[in-house]
C-alpha cells in the first residue's frame, strides 16, 4: 500500500532520505511519497519559482536511487507543495501561492498509461497531467469514408455555432508552404522530435504520408477543450481507435453512404481524381464501412440527404436552434502561501490556510473532491470538484 509523508521542511524529512543515502540535489523544499516500497521524492533542482519540479525515485527493495522517465509538462515549483497519495497509482500535488489554473498537479506512478510506456521505453517512468476543474465539453470524433460529405457536415456546425466547436492544430515535419504560419495552420516540428514524442504516448493518432509525418497530439486537442470549445476532429476510422484507446473521453460519430453504390457515384461526380485514385478510395471505403460496424462509434449517421444528415447530427449533439457555447469551468482563487493538507469525513481533501494575514482571493479553506476524476497522462486529469470559504 501507499502512505503519505508529510515533513514539510522537518528535520525528520532529511534524516528520512540521508537514511536512504539522498544524492538528490535538490534546492530546498521538497516532498516524500512511498508506495509499494518505492520513495518518490518530488522538488526543484534549481533556485526561483520557475524551476520546474523534478523527481527521484528510491527502491527500498533494492536501496537503489533511480532516475525515471519523466513525462508531460513538469509544474513549476513554488516556495511550499504539498503531495497527497490520491490512489496507489497517483499522487496530487497541491503548490501554494498559486492560481486555480495552477495549484494542481497529478503525478503518476502507476497508471495504465505509464504501464504502457514502461514496457514500451524500458525502465521507470513517472508522468505528470495537470488538473482541471470541472469536467469540460467531451471532443467529437467524426469518420467516414471519402466522398461520405463530412468535411460538408463539419463546415457547417464551424459555421453555424463557432463559439461551440474548434480545431486542434495539427503536428507535421513537412516544411511550412508559403503564407503557412507555425501554430496557426500546423506545428512544424523536427521528424526526431515528433518520432520520440510519438514513442512517449504524445499523439493521438499519426501517419506518414509522401514521407512526411502528420499527426494530432493529446495536448492540441485539450487545449481547445480548455477554452471550453468541444475540438472536433476529422480522422479515419484507425485514428478513431487510436483516441479510444486513449485518456481522452470523447463522442465517436461515423458517417456513412445509404450505399456503396452511391460513394461511388459522389466521387466519379466531383471529377477531381483519376480512375486509379478513385478504386484506392473505394477500397479503403469498403474496409472503413465494415469496421464502423464494430461498435467502435456511439453513433451511425447515414448521409443520404445532407441537410437531413445534419439535422440528426446536431439532435445527438444536443445542439438548439440558436447558437449556444460551452463555458470553461471558472473558479478565480489563489492558494495560500502557507496551508495544512487534511481530509475531512467524506474523504475530501481540505486545504487550510495558515497565512497570518487576509489577502484578496486568497480562502480561509479549499475543499477538492477527486472522488471523479478522469483522464490522466498525457492529457490533462479533469472532474475536479472545488468549494472555497473565505
Amino acid at each position: 500500500m501507499g502512505q503519505e509523508i508529510q515533513e514539510n521542511f522537518s528535520a525528520s524529512l532529511h534524516e528520512t532520505l540521508s537514511a536512504c543515502g539522498d544524492d538528490s540535489d535538490f534546492k530546498g523544499h521538497k516532498t516524500i511519497t512511498e508506495i509499494f516500497g518505492k520513495l518518490y521524492v518530488v522538488g526543484a533542482t534549481s533556485e526561483g519559482a520557475e524551476s520546474p519540479l523534478d523527481v527521484k525515485l528510491f527502491d527500498k527493495a533494492t536501496g537503489k536511487w533511480l532516475a525515471p522517465t519523466i513525462l508531460g509538462k513538469k509544474p513549476n515549483s513554488s516556495t511550499v507543495h504539498s503531495g497527497v497519495l490520491v490512489t496507489n497509482d497517483r499522487i496530487l500535488f497541491l503548490k501554494a501561492d498559486s492560481s486555480a489554473n495552477e495549484f494542481s498537479y497529478f503525478l503518476e506512478v502507476d497508471s495504465k498509461f505509464v504501464r504502457e510506456r514502461k514496457d514500451l521505453l524500458g525502465g521507470e517512468v513517472v508522468a505528470w497531467s495537470k488538473g482541471s476543474i470541472g469536467d469540460g465539453p467531451k471532443p467529437i470524433v467524426i469518420s467516414g469514408p471519402s466522398g461520405v460529405g463530412k468535411g460538408t457536415v463539419i463546415n457547417k456546425l464551424m459555421k453555424d455555432f463557432p463559439s461551440t466547436f474548434g480545431f486542434s492544430v495539427s503536428h507535421t515535419t513537412r516544411a511550412p508552404r508559403e503564407k503557412e504560419v507555425n501554430g496557426i495552420h500546423y506545428h512544424f516540428t523536427e521528424r526526431e522530435v515528433m518520432e520520440t514524442e510519438i514513442k512517449e504516448g504524445k499523439f493521438l493518432e499519426s501517419a506518414l504520408v509522401h514521407g512526411n509525418l502528420y499527426g494530432t497530439s493529446v495536448e492540441a486537442v485539450e487545449a481547445v477543450t480548455d477554452t471550453g470549445k468541444r475540438c472536433i476532429l476529422d480522422i479515419d476510422v484507425q485514428g478513431a481507435r487510436s483516441v479510444r484507446a486513449s485518456t481522452i473521453e470523447a463522442i465517436f460519430i461515423f458517417i456513412r453512404p445509404p450505399s456503396f453504390e452511391e460513394l461511388e457515384k459522389r466521387l466519379r461526380d466531383r471529377g477531381t481524381e483519376t480512375e486509379e485514385q478513385i478504386q484506392k478510395r473505394l477500397r479503403n471505403a469498403r474496409k472503413e464501412i465494415e469496421e464502423g460496424k464494430e461498435g467502435l462509434f456511439d453513433h451511425v449517421l447515414v448521409n443520404d440527404d445532407l441537410e437531413s444528415c445534419y439535422a440528426n447530427l446536431k439532435k445527438l449533439l444536443g445542439l438548439d436552434s440558436m447558437e449556444t457555447s460551452n463555458k470553461a469551468a471558472s473558479v478565480d482563487f489563489r492558494t495560500p502561501s502557507s496551508f495544512t493538507i487534511s481530509r475531512d469525513a467524506e474523504n475530501n481533501i481540505v486545504i487550510d490556510s495558515q497565512d497570518t494575514e487576509t489577502k484578496d482571493g486568497i480562502p480561509k479553506k479549499i475543499v477538492l473532491d477527486v472522488s471523479s476524476v478522469r483522464g490522466g497522462a498525457p492529457g490533462r486529469t479533469r472532474g475536479l470538484t472545488v468549494s472555497i470559504e473565505y
